[in-house]
């Protein structure tokens, strides 16, 4: 049987908000697999839908841009080891030089971007390591993102000073009223953190998994088994409104409209959401035992 820490515990709780003695039983029933766990507590009614990628942790900015006939955007997450450098103003200029070498020479790929020239006789990646070499800490271009809008438009979102960026792709003309209705599903997409933009992205998986965790909630409750597949259909439209972006009630309905009614005209035709260190996983420092060993050393 696989040893159950105190971290994985921790991050157990973390994950779901069930008890620490919940977290434990659920590890030790399921020899330490914490996806597992998670299913075992959200069956038992312990947890709610918890969110797939665990801890994370890297420090850096998102960094994106659009250009001015707003048929192409970017994102890109540039990672360094410390909130404090992601806010030197070298480390941010850096980026948004980034973002607009690869708005102007069309790239998606980070293998792309370092090659690119930065200056006269100088790569992105010459340029990045001796911007590291400056400021002493190790960064990292981790992904980049371009959307290009073959008939409609395209409009992006910063949120948290960097944190999290959004682009949307559109249908219908690039208005000044369009816009800032894109704006607008776009800062929706950061703050409710939608995993897919419709029913049709839903994997037949993910859907009998989620159905599979729903039918045995309501075992566990006792229902009938003559009601549960008609129980389970509201559950599953449930789902759908949680996790699809144009289902989403809209952060800012007054009448609970959802984002695809609030486009109205138009239509929601892609999205993307970069998160700073989402699945990145950052070693966890004990500060009191650093100090001591550079005492001691």
């Amino acid at each position: 049987m696989a040893a159950i820490t105190a971290g994985l515990v921790k991050e157990l709780r973390e994950r779901t908000g069930a008890g620490m003695l919940d977290c434990k039983k659920a590890l030790e029933q399921h020899d330490g697999d914490i996806e597992k766990a998670i299913d075992y507590l959200r069956e038992k009614g312990i947890a709610k839908a918890v969110k797939k990628a665990g801890r994370i942790a890297a420090e850096g900015l998102i960094f994106d841009g659009v250009t001015a006939d707003h048929k192409k955007a970017v994102v890109l997450e540039f990672n360094s080891e410390t909130d404090f450098v992601a806010k030197n103003e070298e480390f941010k200029n850096f980026g948004k030089v980034l973002v607009q070498i690869a708005l102007d020479k069309n790239i998606n790929t980070i293998e792309e971007l370092k090659v690119a020239e930065y200056e006269v006789g100088k790569t992105v990646e010459t340029a990045l390591t001796e911007l590291i070499a400056k400021i002493g800490e190790n960064m990292n271009l981790r992904r980049i993102h371009e959307t290009v809008a073959k008939d409609g438009f395209v409009e992006t979102y910063s949120h948290l000073g960097g944190k999290l960026g959004v682009i949307v792709e559109m249908s219908g003309e690039a208005t000044e009223a369009n816009l800032h209705k894109a704006k607008d599903i776009a800062m929706h997409a950061a703050a409710m953190d939608p995993k897919y933009l419709c029913q049709e992205e839903v994997t037949a998986a993910d859907l009998e998994h989620e159905k599979e965790i729903a039918r045995k909630q309501l075992e566990e409750e006792g229902k009938p088994a003559q009601i549960i597949e008609k129980i389970l259909i509201g559950k599953m439209n449930k789902f759908y409104e949680e996790n699809c972006l144009v289902n989403q009630i809209f952060v800012k309905a007054e009448n609970k409209e959802t984002v695809g009614q609030y486009a109205g005209d138009l239509k929601v035709l892609s999205f993307t959401r970069y998160k700073v260190g989402d699945g990145i996983e950052k070693k966890e420092e004990d500060f009191a035992a650093e100090v001591a060993a550079q005492i001691k050393g």
